[in-house]
């Protein structure tokens, strides 16, 4: 998990956690999210959009840079976009899959199960990751991102 809010994610990660089926990482840094994910690799990255010193698009394209992280399924999870938003474009957005926050646990947990990857029968050659289209799609929301701002004539959240 990579977000900039501290609190937040102390909760997130216990509360994952307690279910016993979960070990959660957290960067609260952006600029620590590569190195922590390389020691870490993860099954799948909860990433917020809007973080200080550099925004959730760019920390997705150092993922997808990376040779052994690439196919690592990313989930931005923000208040960046509104729940009605997300849910009118059945949780994915420019291909990407998105959780508005704030969100329950178990909205958490079914949008970590739905992502997370599941073993390919013996022959199958996985799909490869998207691009990095996101990275506009992100840099709109970040550039824009304030209680009295809308993208495409969509109200955001902060």
């Amino acid at each position: 998990m990579i977000d900039d809010e501290v609190s937040f994610t102390r909760l997130l990660k216990l509360n994952l956690e307690q279910t016993n089926e979960y070990e959660v990482r957290v960067a609260n840094w952006a600029e620590d999210a590569l190195p922590a994910a390389r020691e870490f690799r993860p099954d799948l990255v909860l990433l917020d959009v809007i973080m200080p010193r550099m925004v959730g698009g760019d920390v997705a394209a150092r993922l997808r840079a990376d040779a052994n992280l690439k196919a690592t399924p990313i989930v931005f999870f923000t208040a960046a976009i509104s729940k009605t938003r997300v849910k009118e474009h059945d949780g994915v957005i420019s291909g990407f899959p998105f959780l508005a926050k704030p969100a329950s646990v178990e909205e958490v947990i079914d949008q970590i199960e739905q992502r997370l990857p599941k073993a390919p029968p013996a022959g199958h050659t996985p799909l490869p990751p998207p691009d990095n289209s996101v990275l506009e799609f992100v840099d709109t929301i970040a550039k824009t991102s304030s209680r009295d701002r809308t993208v495409n004539g969509h109200q955001l959240l902060s």
